[in-house]
């Protein structure tokens, strides 16, 4: 099959183009920073493509989008905390091949949801609760890293738990930024094979779709850049909690 070949096989319509264009456009700003919009990406892929097929299609392009903010946000990294979540999310991230190889896109798809909305819960009683001090039980963390690497295979969804942890870390914007970089960075590089191999759903054609919306992914980083950099710390707190939350609702009420 030649390159338009495999674009029109998909059989998209010009809205469902827009629309994934759009999600895709969502994911540049998300990974410049604009944390917490990626769930809102992630349910238009999912209306378009099917919950499972979806994930391996946005794969690659955030693994695009991880390289830039990587080489924008590298000086930021926290490689403590990286060292301390990666070997518990690399364990998630295995539960989580073994779980989604195996059940249906029904239970995948609720279980996506609520893995999203508990996380917003938890996120809104933390900072209902005020704590000023980052909390060092290594359960809390082991237990994040874990949920963070199954989540991420299951559904792309790692977003909402990474920035629970990251928000109770009392991280400023910028490290927050640059250690949830190199983070996933890391983590979708690992389970790229998975995908190509064990779920199959990364492939030429899949490819074939992604050179066509990198573009975007890479109009929305430079835009989300220096929406960021106007941002003070307590306002990207903010923001991240509330669109964290309109994101879950949307993903529990489609």
């Amino acid at each position: 099959m030649t390159y338009l070949d495999i674009l029109q096989s998909y059989n998209l319509t010009a809205l469902q183009w827009i629309a994934i264009s759009f999600a895709v456009f969502l994911l540049g700003l998300s990974k410049s920073g604009i944390k917490g919009i990626g769930i809102i990406l992630i349910v238009i892929l999912a209306f378009v493509f099917g919950e499972k097929a979806s994930t391996g299609i946005l794969l690659p392009m955030l693994i695009c989008a991880d390289i830039l903010a990587v080489l924008y946000y590298n000086r930021h990294a926290d490689w403590g905390i990286i060292k301390k979540l990666m070997p518990w999310m690399v364990v998630g991230v295995l539960v989580g091949v073994w779980v989604g190889n195996d059940i249906s896109e029904y239970v995948f798809k609720k279980l996506m949801a609520v893995i999203i909305i508990v996380s917003v819960f938890i996120m809104l009683f933390l900072e209902r609760i005020k704590s000023t001090e980052p909390p060092k039980n290594k359960l809390f963390s082991s237990s994040m890293g874990f949920l963070a690497g199954f989540t991420t295979m299951i559904g792309n969804l790692a977003g909402p738990v990474a920035n629970i942890y990251f928000l109770t870390m009392r991280f400023p914007k910028n490290e927050f930024i640059g250690t949830a970089a190199w983070l996933f960075f890391i983590i979708n590089v690992i389970k790229l094979p998975f995908h190509i191999f064990i779920w199959k759903t990364v492939s030429v054609d899949t490819l074939v779709l992604n050179s066509v919306l990198i573009p975007a992914v890479l109009l929305g980083f430079f835009i989300g850049v220096k929406i960021v950099k106007r941002i003070s710390n307590v306002n990207y707190r903010r923001f991240i909690l509330i669109v964290t939350a309109v994101g879950g609702l949307v993903m529990l009420l489609r």
